[in-house]
């Protein structure tokens, strides 16, 4: 079976992207350490990777990159107020190109085809989530590597969300709880590192809306 790479938070979206995929790829996920604010995302995403059997799962650390952001962001910040809503505060700058060239890194030494991550309709705002975008890094990175890729060596690179596909949030959740159920109820949206789901976050907030229009019975435990 062909193999990718999967950038893997721990989330709903990367978890049903994983669910999405895992008929047709043997699945290789790929977790950051950031230092991000919610660093309980680490722990899940390797319970979850466990639970999903994927083919190995890699945390890698890179937490140099918040003395880099400093309080640009709230994910890295913590001395900044969480929105409830969208505003460019939650942008960390470039991220997923980060991502992204670590995750092909080692898709290229996998002899992976594909690359992924869980970016949606929905996440139109974050520019680094947009197809556009994500198109121009497949281009680049196949370009880094194009004498391996002409020689045989390597193999050539898809950068794939379920945004090329144009599905939504609500969509992409539908289609991975008819493949894993309830374990999307152990994923962890939520840009505070409480015990529970905060519940007023704007990820915790777009959680919930997308259960509601997915009509699916929400059962994350949320503090409010």
């Amino acid at each position: 079976m062909k193999r990718a790479v999967v950038v893997f938070s721990g989330g709903l979206d990367s978890v049903c992207t994983c669910a999405y995929l895992k008929s047709k790829y043997d699945l290789y996920g790929i977790t950051f350490a950031y230092g991000q604010r919610a660093s309980k995302e680490l722990k899940t995403a390797k319970s979850l990777a466990k639970s999903l059997k994927l083919k190995k799962h890699k945390i890698v650390d890179i937490g140099f990159m918040k003395d880099l952001y400093g309080k640009t962001n709230v994910l890295t910040s913590t001395t900044r107020p969480i929105p409830q809503k969208f505003n460019y505060s939650i942008v960390v700058p470039i991220r997923n190109a980060v991502f992204l060239s670590i995750a092909s890194a080692w898709a290229f030494t996998l002899n992976a085809s594909l690359v992924a991550y869980g970016a949606h309709r929905g996440d139109v705002f974050y520019p680094d989530c947009r197809p556009s975008f994500s198109k121009k890094m497949e281009l680049a990175l196949n370009q880094g590597e194009i004498d391996g890729i002409k020689n045989g060596i390597r193999k050539k690179l898809r950068i794939w969300t379920p945004f090329n596909e144009s599905l939504s949030k609500s969509e992409l959740l539908k289609r991975g709880h008819e493949i894993v159920g309830d374990l999307l109820f152990r994923t962890w949206s939520c840009y505070s590192n409480t015990k529970l789901h905060c519940g007023r976050c704007e990820s915790c907030n777009n959680r919930k809306a997308a259960f509601v229009k997915a009509k699916i019975l929400d059962k994350t435990r949320y503090l409010s």
